[in-house]
């Protein structure tokens, strides 16, 4: 499950084996995770966030959304995970 990014406490990654989903990321601090679709940036799933805590983190994706697309794009491909 590659990183690709780390913003004070959270980090940023995706599975190797969720090739066939949209793109997007997992953030964890501690126990807690999420996960948000990157285009358009939504929630997934949510266990353990605050709602507060969860509109910072959606922030923090959509600030990131270039740099979390690429990553993606350059571990899965362009056309993975896309639907037609």
């Amino acid at each position: 499950m590659p990183t690709v990014l780390r913003v004070g406490s959270y980090r940023f990654y995706f599975y190797s084996h969720e090739p066939n989903e949209p793109p997007h990321a997992h953030i964890d601090r501690d126990n807690l995770t999420a996960k948000f679709w990157l285009e358009p940036v939504s929630l997934a799933n949510n266990i353990g966030f605050s709602a507060k805590e969860l509109r910072k983190v959606q922030a923090v994706v959509q600030e990131n959304q270039k740099i979390l697309l690429e990553a993606w794009n350059g571990y899965f491909g362009d056309s993975i995970g896309r639907e037609s």
